[in-house]
């Protein structure tokens, strides 16, 4: 992968969406190739591009309360981990002030432990009132390629 260095003031920029600031002495690389463009703050992966949207990855997740969430039922787990789309009957609990296309983290109801990052396919009022059908579009999940690059 490509390496670009990258000032954290720069990056502070896109980041004030998240209410997170670097400071000067962290490590911020980008790196790159045809599939992925990640940003690593000290040796980390803290946030991918998607769609020239910067998101974070589940490993800064992990430690930080950065998205909306969406938690699901054990029965669920096995299939979002496998990157399926998150239906709505395996929803179990819904954040209402979620926006169509916002990014939001898929956590499980026991541990509440990040599984996925995806984006709404509908608002949390309509996720809510919907008894069926794709509510989250997967796009990064634990032991995908992205989640194994760390």
């Amino acid at each position: 992968m490509k390496q670009i260095p990258i000032k954290s003031k720069e990056l502070n920029k896109e980041l004030v969406k998240y209410n997170l600031e670097l400071n000067k002495k962290d490590q911020v690389v980008e790196l790159q190739d045809e599939k992925y463009k990640i940003i690593m703050v000290n040796k980390q992966p803290w946030f991918f591009y998607y769609n020239d949207r910067i998101v974070p990855t589940l490993r800064l997740l992990q430690n930080k309360d950065l998205l909306k969430k969406v938690i699901v039922d054990m029965g669920a787990i096995k299939f979002v981990i496998n990157g399926a789309d998150i239906m709505r009957p395996g929803v179990v609990e819904i954040d209402e002030m979620i926006t169509k296309e916002d990014f939001i983290v898929v956590v499980d109801v026991n541990n509440k432990k990040p599984l996925a990052v995806g984006i709404a396919l509908l608002s949390g009022m309509e996720m809510k009132a919907a008894t069926s059908g794709k509510v989250i579009k997967n796009i990064h999940y634990i032991g995908d390629e992205l989640w194994n690059l760390s």
